[in-house]
């Protein structure tokens, strides 16, 4: 996919972050847009921002963790704009806490969004990309679906589980030359509300770790704009990448699991106590 003018895209998570800038950008390029997220204010917000540029934008409030909501969601989007050429799975949650501490409620919590959601937009999707003769599926892990981090077991696990997912995705639609490919996404540290919106409990103390320290010190390395984390996605579809890392965080804890792939936990675990 060279060009997004025409194409109609679908984001979840659109109402801020990398999925308000994923919208902008491609509303500047002549892309129509169905944007969704369980935010009905910044929903709105990002719809009066895309539809600025004159394209058409139709928007539903969706959580992403529930099937009959994505499964309305992608037949409505199909009957609106008649086809359907990319999605953007962008919806996620963070948790921080111990594997031990974290609840089952928690654990269902964090998997329903992060990776069901993953599931559902594909599985919903791809018959309508298919039909449209030039589809993309992006799907938004992290820079923990590279490495581990202690109080992230929960999320590690989801964005691991979106890579493993992505990736067997992608090769099954080389062989299958159907029309439609797969893109795996890494950020590191995109400036976005999800460090502050994340859920932490006390069982991070266990490990050395206070809660809200460790919330600040995260927020620290947040520097990458979403504008920037959404042109290097755009690029990266367009390249029809199988991969897109963003941020030199992102680089580097990549270089380091390929240079170190048990190893790094230790420096890791370093890492964690140095930075108490």
């Amino acid at each position: 996919m060279k060009s997004f003018e025409k194409k109609v895209a679908a984001i979840t998570g659109a109402g801020s972050g990398i999925g308000r800038a994923l919208a902008v950008k491609l509303a500047q390029q002549g892309c129509n847009l169905s944007l969704s997220d369980v935010n009905e204010k910044g929903l709105a917000e990002t719809v009066g921002l895309a539809q600025a540029y004159g394209v058409k934008v139709t928007s539903a409030k969706v959580d992403v963790a529930k099937l009959e909501q994505m499964q309305a969601w992608a037949a409505a989007t199909a009957k609106e704009h008649g086809k359907v050429n990319l999605i953007f799975n962008n919806a996620g949650v963070a948790l921080g806490s111990t594997v031990e501490g974290m609840s089952y409620e928690e654990l269902e919590w964090l998997m329903g969004i992060n990776f069901w959601g993953v599931v559902y937009g594909i599985k919903e999707f791809m018959p309508h990309l298919k039909a449209s003769g030039d589809g993309h599926i992006i799907n938004i892990s992290s820079i923990f679906g590279l490495g581990s981090q202690p109080s992230q077991g929960a999320y590690n696990a989801s964005k691991f589980a979106v890579r493993g997912y992505t990736e067997a995705l992608r090769q099954e639609l080389d062989l299958q030359q159907c029309g439609v490919s797969a893109t795996c996404v890494h950020p590191g540290g995109i400036k976005t509300n999800i460090a502050k919106a994340a859920r932490m409990n006390d069982s991070m103390k266990s490990i050395g770790i206070d809660p809200k320290k460790g919330q600040q010190n995260f927020e620290k390395f947040l520097h990458v704009t979403p504008d920037d984390a959404a042109d290097a996605i755009l690029n990266g579809v367009k390249k029809n990448a199988r991969r897109v890392l963003i941020g030199a965080e992102a680089y580097a804890f990549d270089a380091m699991q390929r240079l170190l792939p048990t190893g790094y936990q230790k420096l890791v675990t370093m890492g964690t106590k140095f930075m108490q």
